[in-house]
């Protein structure tokens, strides 16, 4: 059945961009890529031997009807040899701009934590959203509202007895950028999504600053936090990350 979902996830994210080559010829001078690879490390020795990796790789692609964007960010930690912490995450967006500030999305999402209670958690959303205000290239709000279809497995059986947790679902978005010079940027990402038959919950923020160290290279700070409101048996409901990482911006 995931598999289905998923596979249904990459045909939708794939239509848009064979409607885009048929725009190719039209629109050569206005293609613009960009992307992002960030890595942050701290390895220590002594009375505690401890390391924690996290990487993240984001590109976006845009064109004058479409905004496509992809990410794949991981984390882990071990502590005296034993892993405390295995991450990894992958998103998939696609936008269509009906209009100049207006756009229709189509989003895929993919996480497997080894932590958090569940085998994988993995979602398929669609809806409307909306670039309500922009200053300059750098500082924008985006709000989107949105519908549609969240599969999770967990890694130990329900009290049904079912290791899957699946539901129609209703989602909300946003996210502000706010270039505070040439070198900085303020960014706050929020996100809501509900369930429609158990009105479960899962929230999501990240708020970072970045400033440009010299060339493309920029440090990140960030603070993320995911909360659940009815997590697996033995989970916690709400995790927190503080990152200092690298940044390199191509």
């Amino acid at each position: 059945m995931h598999l289905r979902i998923l596979t249904s996830a990459v045909t939708a994210l794939l239509l848009p961009l064979a409607a885009q080559g048929q725009e190719a010829g039209e629109e050569a001078d206005t293609k613009k890529w960009q992307g992002e690879a960030e890595l942050g490390a701290l390895i220590t020795s002594g009375n505690t031997e401890e390391t924690n990796i996290n990487g993240r790789v984001a590109l976006q692609h845009e064109v004058e009807k479409w905004r496509n964007t992809a990410e794949f960010r991981s984390a882990y930690s071990e502590t005296d040899g034993m892993t405390t912490a295995e991450k990894y995450r992958a998103t998939a967006e696609t936008n269509y701009k009906f209009a100049k500030r207006q756009y229709w999305f189509v989003r895929a999402f993919h996480e497997e934590d080894r932590f958090s209670g569940y085998d994988f958690q993995s979602s398929l959303t669609t809806g409307y959203g909306n670039r309500v205000w922009t200053e300059g290239k750098r500082s924008f709000l985006d709000l989107s509202v949105g519908a549609g279809y969240r599969l999770n497995r967990l890694e130990v059986p329900g009290p049904d007895g079912d290791r899957k947790d699946d539901e129609a679902i209703a989602r909300v978005s946003g996210r502000y950028d706010q270039a505070l010079s040439e070198t900085a940027l303020f960014r706050q990402t929020l996100s809501v999504e509900m369930g429609v038959d158990d009105k479960s919950t899962t929230t999501e923020s990240e708020t970072s600053l970045q400033a440009n160290i010299v060339g493309a290279l920029s440090m990140k700070a960030a603070y993320r936090v995911q909360h659940l409101s009815d997590p697996p048996a033995n989970a916690v409901s709400t995790d927190t990350e503080i990152s200092v990482s690298l940044l390199y911006g191509f």
